[in-house]
C-alpha cells in the first residue's frame, strides 16, 4: 500500500507562527501573556459560545475542508464545529482483528524506542520517561516503538481506540510553561511541556500499549470519554477541542509490524497521512 508523505521538516504556518513564539523575544512576551489561566479559560468560553461562530466559514475556507464528509448541523459554537463529526461510512474500520489501525486522521511518524531517544512533540523534546513522568512503566517499553499521530487544523480531531481489550485509568499530566530568562535566552528561551493524557490499554494480540494525547499550549483541551474498563476496537476515545494536537501510541519490543511505507517514510523524516480506522500494521 502507497500512502501519501509529508516532509516532517518542512513547516506550515501554523509551525513557522509558534517557531517565531517560541524564539522572539515579542514572542516569549506574548505567551507569559496569553498563557495565564484565566485568559486561557476566557478563550475556551468565548470559542463555546454562539457569537464565535462567525470564525467558522472563514477557517473552511482557509483549510480547505471538505464539509460534505461532516455531518449536516447547525454549529451551535466554534467548538462545536472544530470537534465536528464525521459522516456514518466516512472512516470504516478495518475488519482484521490482527490488523493495527490508526486511532485517528493525522500526519504518522513510526520511530524505535532506543537508549537515549527523544521524541519531538508539539515543539517540545521528550524521553519516554519524561513523557510518562513514570521511569518504571517506560521502562516496559524499552525496544519497543513509539506512534506519533500529529494532527492540524485542518484534520479530523476525534479519535478511536485500535484494540479490542481493557483500558486502565486515566493520568493526566499538567502542561507547563516556563521564561527563562528572556531577554539574555535566544536560542532556547523556555522550557514547555503541553498537557498530556494517558491510560495503558491492554489486548490479546498486541499486548500492553499506551495510548496519550497532548493538548494544545494554549487554548486546546483533551475530552476523553472513558475511565477504566472494557475497550472495542474503533470506539471513540474522545476528541479535541480548538488547538493541533498529537496522539502517541507506545507498543512494546517485537509486539507490533508497521507496514513497510510508514516505516520507510519515517526513515526519511517523512510522515505518512492515515485516516482513522485505517490498517497501519
Amino acid at each position: 500500500m502507497t500512502r501519501d508523505g509529508v516532509l516532517t521538516d518542512t513547516p506550515n504556518s501554523q509551525d513557522r507562527f509558534l517557531q517565531k513564539l517560541y524564539t522572539s523575544l515579542w514572542g516569549r512576551c506574548v505567551l507569559k501573556i496569553v498563557t495565564r489561566p484565566f485568559l486561557s479559560k476566557l478563550a475556551g468560553w468565548f470559542l463555546s459560545k454562539k457569537c464565535s461562530c462567525f470564525l467558522i466559514p472563514r477557517f473552511i475556507k482557509n483549510n480547505n475542508i471538505d464539509m460534505s464528509q461532516f455531518e449536516d448541523v447547525e454549529y451551535s459554537s466554534y467548538n462545536e464545529f472544530f470537534c465536528r463529526k464525521i459522516r456514518e461510512g466516512m472512516r470504516p474500520i478495518d475488519g482484521g482483528e490482527r490488523n493495527f489501525i490508526s486511532p485517528c486522521d493525522s500526519k504518522l511518524t513510526v520511530l524505535p524506542i532506543v537508549d537515549g531517544a527523544r521524541f519531538t512533540l508539539k515543539h517540545t523534546s521528550y524521553s519516554i520517561e519524561s513523557l510518562l513522568q513514570n521511569k518504571a512503566l517506560a521502562e516496559e517499553f524499552d525496544g519497543g516503538l513509539c506512534l506519533i499521530f500529529r494532527l492540524t487544523v485542518d484534520d479530523y480531531h476525534r479519535y478511536c481506540y485500535p484494540v479490542t481489550g481493557q483500558k486502565g485509568e486515566n493520568t493526566f499530566i499538567q502542561g507547563v510553561l516556563h521564561t527563562v530568562n528572556p531577554i539574555a535566552n535566544d536560542v532556547y528561551p523556555i522550557y514547555k511541556e503541553n498537557s498530556r493524557a494517558y491510560c495503558v490499554l491492554e489486548n490479546d494480540v498486541f499486548g500492553k500499549l499506551i495510548m496519550m494525547e497532548v493538548g494544545a499550549l494554549m487554548v486546546g483541551k483533551i475530552v476523553n470519554h472513558h475511565g477504566a474498563g472494557d475497550i472495542t476496537r474503533g470506539q471513540e476515545k474522545g476528541y479535541f477541542q480548538f488547538g493541533g494536537s498529537t496522539v502517541v501510541l507506545l507498543a512494546k519490543k517485537d509486539t507490533l509490524r508497521i507496514d513497510g511505507d510508514i516505516l520507510n517514510n519515517s526513515a526519511q523524516n517523512i510522515e505518512t497521512v492515515v485516516k482513522m480506522g485505517e490498517k497501519i500494521g
